[in-house]
């Protein structure tokens, strides 16, 4: 079957559901009609660009310049995890702990994949490694950002009790252990979730793309449970790596807790 190509009517179409969820939302009052035509803005565009940019890379096979369009996701990513926290760090530190959270978890295991597992020539393809490296970030952003978020949340929320805690002799790795117990969870929930019901309740992305290509199911299905487990496990190590650096973080030398390290955006 030959791929049915898309037309700007079709996005068009597309498009006036939104249009129809903003009446919704705006005659609602529910507060974010104009996020909702932002994001749509925003993601028409980031995603007509990126269709052009990934031309040029896919034809210039060049590493270096793959190296700067990874970086610039990573570093996107990274701020969009900072600006999704009610209870952020200061002095960017929440920035710089997903930064690097994101990098160990995503770019390690795309590295490993190309390396060991999907194995291209060259091994940095952009094909295979622009794609894999997006949907690690994405869904481990998503999974870090919702981890850090509860962390800072029920420290500020529960502050005096921790303090009394450590006042009745208790270390901080004892007093905060529920709670970065709680904050990974939290984190970890929606990939769970995802992996838990693909192919009963949903089909994922990866593999819809595929099949909708001409892949063949049975290869589509491979490559979506390898992205599955890489994601999983990339979000777990991520959550945990950015959890347990906010713990070291919010207490001194002197086992204080130091809650003006948060602000309340």
């Amino acid at each position: 079957m030959d791929i049915i190509y898309l037309s700007n009517a079709d996005l068009a179409l597309a498009f006036s559901l939104i249009i129809l969820l903003g009446i919704f939302t705006y005659r609602m009052n529910l507060g974010n009609t104009r996020q909702l035509f932002v994001a749509a803005l925003r993601n028409f565009l980031q995603l007509l660009l990126l269709g052009y940019v990934l031309n040029f890379v896919f034809d210039s096979h060049n590493i270096w310049f793959i190296g700067f369009i990874s970086l610039i996701m990573l570093l996107v990513a990274g701020w969009e995890i900072n600006l999704r926290q009610k209870y952020r760090l200061k002095r960017n530190l929440g920035f710089k702990i997903g930064v690097l959270a994101l990098f160990i978890s995503s770019f390690t295991l795309t590295w490993l994949a190309l390396q060991f597992i999907v194995v291209p020539e060259p091994w940095y393809h952009p094909q295979y490694a622009i794609p894999l490296l997006g949907m690690l970030l994405g869904n481990t952003m998503n999974g870090i950002s919702l981890g850090m978020d509860k962390l800072n949340h029920l420290i500020y929320q529960q502050r005096f009790m921790i303090e009394q805690r450590l006042m009745l002799g208790e270390e901080s790795c004892d007093v905060v252990r529920q709670i970065r117990n709680d904050a990974i969870r939290t984190g970890m929930i929606p990939i769970l979730n995802s992996m838990a019901i693909a192919g009963i309740v949903s089909l994922p992305g990866l593999m819809t793309g595929q099949i909708l290509s001409g892949t063949a199911p049975a290869e589509a299905v491979k490559y979506q449970i390898l992205i599955f487990y890489m994601i999983s496990s990339g979000t777990g190590f991520g959550i945990i790596f950015a959890v347990w650096q906010i713990s070291k973080n919010m207490f001194d030398h002197r086992q204080r807790l130091l809650i003006e390290q948060l602000k309340i955006c």
